[in-house]
């Protein structure tokens, strides 16, 4: 998409939750799959992390992401390539009680950051498997409503859809805590969302 083309650095804005942030990796700062990211894409990327923990796409949810001040500094970073993987802390029970508003919800997000002054490339990232219930998080909600409501909204909106589920399915070693990738997992992830940049 003529990204190669453009001078200069090339910029990436990684969005999203704890998976993003690094929790409860040693070193986040040099594995989370942001960090990873950004050495295999090399120097000629810079790759920034805008993962918060606990955050939620829905408006309503416990921690929205709309609130933080991640959303403002994201434009303001005025990023090339925008990674979204949000989703997962939506699953929890208090913050799918408003699942009606969900699609709506990831309509607007990527409504906000496709019309960014600087047009940024958009992908949406379908949230990694979740192999145990832990803080309301479950995986049967996420792949049975979640997904499908992020696979449309990203169609709708004709923005690149990039599998995570898949990816990491059948990877349980790679989630110590059963939602939380260790650094082979984040690596992995990394090396998906790699593969979708550069198409390769």
């Amino acid at each position: 998409f003529g990204l190669y083309d453009k001078e200069g650095t090339i910029k990436v804005a990684c969005i999203g939750d704890s998976i993003t942030y690094g929790a409860g990796l040693e070193n986040r700062e040099y594995n989370s799959y942001p960090a990873a990211l950004g050495r295999m894409l090399g120097s000629r990327f810079e790759v920034r992390n805008f993962g918060i923990s606990g955050a939620t796409l829905l408006k309503k949810g416990n921690l929205p992401y709309w609130s933080l001040p991640e959303m403002n500094a994201v434009a303001d970073y005025k990023p090339d390539v925008i990674i979204i993987k949000l989703g997962t802390n939506d699953t929890k029970p208090e913050n799918w009680a408003h699942k009606n508003e969900f699609a709506r919800d990831y309509r607007d997000f990527l409504t906000h950051f496709i019309a960014l002054t600087n047009k940024p490339k958009v992908f949406v990232c379908l949230p990694v498997p979740v192999y145990q219930t832990q803080w309301g998080i479950n995986d049967e909600t996420l792949l049975k409503e979640v997904i499908p409501l992020i696979e449309k909204a990203a169609q709708e909106a004709h923005v690149p859809i990039i599998d995570l589920y898949d990816a990491l399915s059948n990877r349980p070693e790679c989630f110590p805590d059963k939602v939380h990738p260790n650094t082979e997992g984040a690596t992995l992830i990394a090396r998906t969302v790699y593969t979708a940049i550069v198409g390769r």
